[in-house]
């Protein structure tokens, strides 16, 4: 009859598959996150040009904004040595501003030399001025009313005659019942053209209602109002670029509106924006080398790049965990497989031993004394067999469960190990143990564990040596505050690759001193004592020539 073989499915196949799926799905991960993080900075390359506009122009929005409206302030009386000393602060904050004509005007209902008149309002320059950077002092005064050699000519006087008409129309019209709006503010006290603006101060609403009664109203010759007007020449190519976003952007410069680069290199980005007002002929120019993206590419992919792979790492722990598990499992199976097989041939040998010295005793029909006592012997090491088993199995479930205590008493170590000894001799006659005790006399423990202990190693010793060399060298000594056993044999050995697991519950060695069965709970069972004892096991063999078990416990309970 076939015998029959155990089957575990370990689907280690799954496994497998589980790992290439994961593994590809990775590597498509890798290849969509990079594409993905590519166009990212593709797009914001294409946005984050905005950030970069507003940093460049910040300077021009406070000057246009706040510093230009401060003339203002002067109602019209600035001078000339005032005029100098704004210019200057100017001059020393906004790079961009390179030239500026102040033009001091004045305001009447009678005629003014080359001025604007529009019904009985004229509106004429007292004396204009230049200041620049790298303008010399003789230049600064450009026209001077009083002055018969100074004449306004068209050059001097075009953003002025500008200006006053769209005052004059703007006087012509006016509401002096409402206050300015912000539109009438901006359309016309304010003149931005390109590399330019111009700007004239701001009359209060009482002056605009005295402008227009001069326009209208027939009058003795008025007072001379003052008005002050300046046009701020601007040069966009010192506007500070303010590269805000580095990790894009390689080169940013200003450049013409039409301008268009002659190279069609493939290796660069390109963008541009143009600047609006009097820099409205430019445009901010973006370029970066696709070798200098594709490094923040990477350095935006390398945290999400760490991400995957810890999500792939713990997939692949996951994978490890099932195949370890799958193993585990098997073996696990196979040892209780072995155990139940083993278990059933211990119990089966001698139950069957037993069933038969009872058939016999049953049909004979007369029992001499000499078989009488022969088959009582045998019924009783059969039972004992039985019985050693069956409180080895419960001992062992007792001690994992931690159902048992340690009951301490004084043993003595010669009597106790003679006793053990002498019982095994009778057992085994042919069995040499020797015990050695050095420098102690007593040890404080529990017997019946120790006995377990003892009993389990010199049956293992016993069992695992030739039949012509079964020899036990038991040496028992005290070393510091621990008591040390050591039980030395001459048997077969322990190959290194089952040292290891010579301890673990069902572990058997496969020899041909194990083929008629064996539980493998003895040693286990020892170790499992000798833990709940405090103490250690350790081992040393070589295959041939023999096997140390050393034990330390603790002296002092």
């Amino acid at each position: 009859m076939q015998e029959y073989q155990y089957i575990y499915r370990k689907n280690f196949t799954l496994v497998v598959i589980f790992l290439i799926l994961i593994t590809s799905a990775m590597a498509g991960a890798f290849f969509l996150a990079y594409n993905l993080t590519s166009k990212y900075v593709e797009n914001e390359f294409a946005s984050q040009k905005i950030d970069v506009l507003e940093e460049t122009v910040k300077p021009y929005n406070d000057f246009f904004q706040n510093k230009i409206p401060e003339i203002s302030f002067y109602q019209g009386y600035l001078d000339s040595a005032q005029t100098s000393k704004y210019i200057d602060t100017i001059f020393r904050k906004f790079r961009f501003v390179e030239r500026v004509i102040f033009y001091d005007a004045e305001i009447s209902n009678h005629k003014i030399p080359d001025g604007i008149r529009v019904n009985n309002f004229s509106m004429g320059p007292k004396s204009v001025y230049q200041f620049g950077r790298d303008i010399s002092r003789d230049s600064i005064l450009l026209y001077k009313n009083d002055r018969p050699d100074s004449l306004f000519i068209l050059k001097t006087g075009d953003e002025f005659n500008k200006m006053a008409i769209k005052f004059s129309g703007f006087i012509e019209l006016a509401d002096t019942a409402q206050a300015l709006n912000d539109d009438d503010r901006f359309s016309v006290f304010y003149s931005i053209r390109s590399n330019r603006i111009t700007f004239m101060n701001i009359p209060r609403r009482e002056e605009i209602k005295v402008y227009k009664d001069l326009m209208y109203k027939k009058r003795p010759s008025s007072p001379v109002y003052e008005m002050d007007m300046l046009t701020f020449y601007l040069n966009p190519l010192k506007l500070e670029i303010i590269n805000s976003h580095p990790e894009l952007y390689q080169y940013i410069s200003i450049k013409p509106l039409v301008y268009e680069s002659l190279e069609n290199d493939s290796g660069f980005m390109e963008n541009d924006l143009p600047l609006s007002g009097p820099f409205s002929d430019y445009k901010l120019y973006f370029s970066s080398g696709k070798d200098f993206l594709r490094k923040e590419v990477n350095s935006r992919f390398r945290p999400i790049a760490a991400g995957l792979f810890i999500i792939y790492f713990v997939l692949v722990l996951i994978a490890y965990l099932i195949f370890r598990n799958l193993n585990i499992n098997s073996k696990l199976f196979k040892l209780q497989y072995d155990f139940i097989n083993n278990l059933t041939h211990e119990f089966k040998t001698p139950v069957s031993v037993i069933k038969i010295a009872g058939n016999n005793i049953r049909s004979a029909s007369k029992l001499s004394d000499r078989e009488r006592i022969h088959y009582g012997k045998i019924l009783d090491e059969e039972a004992d067999k039985l019985n050693d088993l069956m409180n080895r199995l419960l001992s062992f479930a007792q001690i994992e469960n931690k159902a048992i205590k340690l009951k301490p008493e004084s043993i003595n170590l010669e009597v106790f190990c003679q006793n053990m000894i002498d019982s095994y001799q009778l057992k085994y006659p042919g069995f040499d143990i020797e015990c050695d005790i050095k420098d102690v006399e007593y040890f404080n423990s529990d017997p019946v564990l120790l006995g377990s202990i003892f009993q389990n190693l010199i049956d293992n010793a016993f069992k695992y040596s030739s039949p012509d060399n079964k020899v036990l060298r038991i040496i028992i000594q005290k070393v510091k505050n621990r008591i040390v056993f050591k039980f030395s044999d001459q048997g077969i050995g322990i190959p290194e690759k089952d040292i290891r697991n010579i301890f673990k519950k069902f572990y058997r060695v496969q020899n041909q001193y194990n083929q008629q069965g064996s539980v493998g709970l003895g040693l286990a069972f020892c170790a499992e004592l000798i833990k709940f004892m405090n103490g250690t096991i350790t081992i040393k063999s070589v295959v041939g020539k023999g096997t140390e078990f050393r034990i330390e416990l603790p002296y002092e309970i």
